[in-house]
């Protein structure tokens, strides 16, 4: 059934509302929201559906949902910025920064393994319990203390979770803010943008609950499943030490909610995402909030993993923080774009080339099909770039 459609599409954008009502119809969305920028000015603002199982809550212009590692994207921003500010080396160790991460052998590594995923820590090897995730010392510490599952720099591998920890911990240090209390102060606040990084209970009325993703067909791949099979693999661990750690239950939690985990807990609007990738389009400034300068784009395009990734079993490509277009998941047909999918469906990206910023949510969980963009937000894509 077609859903009621809200918020305001330029003409020359029907394309993307008939794709946005076309996933409703025909891609099973429950509730979601897309937002697109040219050039910093708002031309798609649309949302529509339900923030509830039951249907009984209406998905409204101010409703935010958890959007997964689309998170990691707003978490590598922070240290693009301190980069930019000349606080942050990317080449320098990690320990000049984190002193007690030289332990067990990682005193050489630089900071820029932790945001290209060839760090070796994409999963903590001591086992942890529920409640342990939400505790900023103890998994830091963890991480300072173990050794890399990988000689470090000679493969990459996709830290699922724990790459907001490294790269929060990093911004801690340098910054003395927590990685979600620097993101509001010096990007989503200044910029306006219904964004966060771990928050109080004030804002729980307008979250919308994260749905299980449906089973796969028979026959179907499903890259999660194979992930688990050696529990005591990387892989594994990645996404399911602790036990549960990215279950619905645990997601649609005030623990979650209030935790930073800033590889994956972010919890945002739409809007929010196409205003800040938005900024980043139009040089890294917007409305004059400067979040990076120009000079700094190019590292957020330039090319850092590529290949075989060894945690998810199939290729991937980063940039610092980023993910970049590869087969199968294109963010629109430019060279200099970058962006960053969450799990299940949502997307940030930032095109510096046809200045777009772009931003999906939803919280039906797309299903677990070894493509790192879900289906309804490529049909979006591929709307926005037809209207062009």
């Amino acid at each position: 059934m077609a859903p009621n459609i809200e918020g305001e599409c330029e003409s020359r954008f029907d394309r993307v509302k008939r794709a946005f009502s076309e996933n409703f119809e025909r891609r099973s969305e429950v509730g979601a929201a897309v937002a697109v920028t040219i050039g910093g000015r708002p031309v798609v603002d649309l949302w529509a559906g339900h923030g509830d199982a039951a249907r009984t809550r209406p998905w409204r212009r101010d409703t935010i949902v958890n959007v997964w590692s689309t998170t990691k994207g707003l978490c590598a921003l922070c240290a693009h910025r301190l980069a930019d500010q000349g606080k942050l080396d990317f080449e320098a160790p990690v320990a000049k920064y984190w002193p007690e991460f030289a332990a067990a052998g990682k005193s050489t590594v630089p900071v820029k393994y932790l945001l290209s995923h060839k760090a070796g820590l994409a999963a903590i090897r001591a086992p942890l319990k529920l409640e342990d995730q939400f505790n900023w010392p103890k998994v830091t510490s963890e991480l300072a203390r173990q050794e890399p599952w990988w000689q470090p720099g000679t493969k990459h591998g996709y830290h699922a979770i724990t790459f907001g920890w490294l790269v929060g911990e990093v911004v801690r240090r340098i910054s003395g803010k927590s990685l979600g209390a620097y993101f509001r102060d010096e990007i989503a606040g200044p910029l306006g943008a219904d964004a966060y990084i771990g928050f109080g209970p004030e804002l729980d009325a307008r979250v919308a609950d994260i749905l299980a993703a449906p089973p796969p067909k028979p026959g179907e791949p499903n890259p999660f499943m194979e992930m688990m099979k050696d529990p005591e693999s990387v892989s594994a661990k990645a996404i399911n030490n602790p036990p549960n750690a990215i279950a619905p239950e645990t997601v649609n939690s005030r623990a979650w909610r209030g935790a930073e985990i800033p590889g994956a807990n972010g919890h945002s609007t739409a809007r929010a995402l196409a205003r800040i990738y938005g900024a980043l389009a139009c040089g890294g400034e917007l409305d004059s909030v400067k979040i990076i300068s120009s000079a700094s784009l190019p590292r957020c395009y330039t090319e850092q993993s590529k290949g075989m990734d060894e945690v998810l079993k199939f290729p991937t490509r980063f940039s610092l923080g980023y993910m970049l277009s590869q087969p199968g998941a294109q963010l629109g047909p430019n060279q200099r774009s970058f962006g960053h999918p969450g799990a299940g469906g949502s997307l940030g990206f930032a095109d510096l080339e046809a200045k777009v910023g772009f931003g999906y949510v939803m919280n039906q969980m797309g299903e677990a099909a070894a493509s790192l963009i879900d289906p309804r937000c490529a049909a979006l894509i591929d709307a926005v770039y037809a209207s062009l």
